[in-house]
């Protein structure tokens, strides 16, 4: 590995082990092995570094949801959406962590350009593969308006869920009654899986 992969690798896991607000310059440099002045070179900042860190390991996330909903094999957009549900439900309890700093990071934005920036690409590029997700096409398939709207939609409803898991865990329903449930808003009977 690179010296900057190294010092993404340390912050990642500093992320995870003392959270976002909390990881100093050193933490990383200590975790990656890499020098203290590495991170300026590589990344300008340590907040930098860190909005990458978080960026990339929420993409990582992603990527595990993503092959459990093609591995699940689900015909309609119903139950892809509901697969995609499973997939993040089982998957919160252990990516408490990440969730938790990506949140930190989401309130830097109203204060910092450059994580605003980043972090609009990085969602504009999570609901584009988000509507794939659950249409079963190739994202570049996916044109602006149904990113926008189903995309939206979809990723609304995993943030969502996520930041009532970390607030409360227990909170969450199961994957079949949330997509019951979505499928009550879209007006279409519960049992009806042909709808998305």
């Amino acid at each position: 590995m690179s010296q900057r992969e190294d010092l993404l690798e340390g912050a990642k896991k500093c992320l995870v082990e003392k959270g976002y607000s909390r990881t100093t310059a050193r933490d990383i440099a200590a975790a990656s092995g890499a020098h203290l002045a590495s991170i300026g070179y590589h990344f300008g900042s340590k907040d930098n570094l860190m909005n990458i860190a978080v960026i990339e390991a929420s993409s990582d996330w992603g990527d595990a949801f993503e092959a459990a909903v093609h591995g699940a094999g689900g015909r309609t957009p119903h139950e892809r959406f509901r697969h995609l549900l499973q997939s993040v439900f089982a998957s919160i309890p252990d990516q408490t962590p990440l969730l938790v700093a990506s949140s930190q990071a989401l309130a830097q934005v109203p204060f910092d350009t450059e994580v605003r920036e980043q972090l609009r690409v990085a969602h504009a590029r999570a609901r584009s593969a988000l509507a794939a997700l659950v249409l079963g096409v190739p994202e570049d398939d996916v044109d602006a308006a149904t990113a926008s709207g189903l995309g939206s939609v979809v990723y609304g409803l995993v943030s969502g869920y996520v930041m009532q898991a970390v607030v409360a865990p227990d909170s969450l329903p199961t994957a079949d009654r949330a997509a019951a449930a979505i499928m009550t808003l879209a007006g279409a009977a519960p049992g009806d899986s042909t709808s998305p």
